[in-house]
């Protein structure tokens, strides 16, 4: 009898601990996944645009499912990204691989400027704060029609060919386009895995749930919401780097408050503070509106029905609501 209740845990061990071990490898599970996508999406292209949306709200749920903070003006991060990674092409025939670099600092220092203005504001109004310096991001860059194109957007952004240490890959396969792309997503999910998972990571869960006791611990507050906020900007900035790769074109439109808005819509729709929710957010989000604007033009209608019954039924999200109800 004794022995049967040793072993008993022990055949338990590993129900009891999948979610543990999923969580300690979610960033492997998540690649596997990229992976394999293409072959279950309808086209590639709409692939390619679930992988860059999906690391925008990945970059966005860092400040608002871990840090808290609502912004709106995270379009303002993406748009910097994709012009300064456009800029360097087009402009100064820099080859892509220092562009997208270009695009992650852009990232990082347009939520330096940003986060400095805004970050010891609470609640709503950091959310219009960081809207209005992002009207005005794309006030300046709407301006600037000698380096961005105005109106028309930035044109010309032509990557034919990858080059990797003497391999020349063809960006123009759409597939070939798509793994090139992954290739950053899963880095960018690695970093972001290694960042939670580091005693930062747990000042900004701590900051999110009892401020005033993070600053009676002794952790700078005001400090953390800056550098989760920056460190959101690089997430971003590469987003936007790849979008102006995958586009060869960066539209005006990008900048716009809008763009803004459906990154929100994306985290609540995934699950705000969950690993993989952004990029479940971006699936769902694209899809309904590649198929359902195949039957009807006010696909918006549909799209916002959807997202009203997330937000009643489902307030964890699609991926938060699955998690919760699979966990030991």
């Amino acid at each position: 009898m004794k022995e049967i209740s040793q072993r008993l845990p022990q055949a338990q061990m590993p129900s009891a601990n999948w979610f543990e071990l999923a969580t300690r490898h979610r960033a492997s599970l998540a690649s596997l996944v990229i992976l394999i996508f293409p072959l279950v999406t309808p086209f590639t292209a709409l692939a390619v645009n679930i992988l860059i949306y999906g690391l925008y709200a990945l970059g966005f749920n860092l400040v608002y499912g871990y840090l808290g903070l609502l912004s709106f003006g995270h379009a303002a991060l993406f748009g910097a990204g994709a012009y300064l990674c456009g800029i360097a092409i087009v402009h100064f025939g820099l080859p892509w691989y220092a562009a997208i670099a270009i695009g992650i600092v852009a990232g990082f220092l347009m939520a330096a400027l940003i986060g400095v203005l805004a970050i010891r504001t609470r609640g709503i109004y950091f959310a219009m704060v960081t809207m209005a310096l992002s009207q005005c991001v794309y006030y300046l860059f709407y301006q600037a029609d000698d380096w961005t194109g105005g109106e028309n957007g930035l044109r010309g952004i032509n990557v034919r060919t990858i080059d990797l240490f003497g391999l020349k890959l063809d960006f123009i396969n759409p597939l070939v386009r798509y793994y090139v792309i992954a290739a950053f997503v899963i880095a960018a999910f690695f970093v972001l895995s290694r960042i939670l998972a580091s005693p930062f990571g747990a000042v900004i869960e701590a900051v999110r749930e009892n401020e005033a006791r993070a600053r009676a611990s002794g952790y700078d507050v005001t400090l953390t919401r800056l550098m989760t906020f920056v460190l959101s900007g690089g997430f971003c900035g590469l987003a936007g780097a790849l979008q102006a790769l995958h586009l060869s074109i960066v539209p005006i439109e990008i900048l716009y408050y809008d763009t803004s808005g459906i990154v929100v819509m994306i985290a609540l729709l995934g699950g705000m503070g969950t690993f993989f929710g952004p990029m479940i957010g971006a699936a769902v989000f694209l899809l309904l509106e590649n198929v359902v604007s195949v039957w009807t033009v006010h696909w918006q209608l549909v799209v916002g029905s959807v997202f009203m019954i997330c937000v009643l039924f489902f307030p964890r999200g699609i991926w938060g609501t699955l998690i919760s109800r699979g966990k030991p």
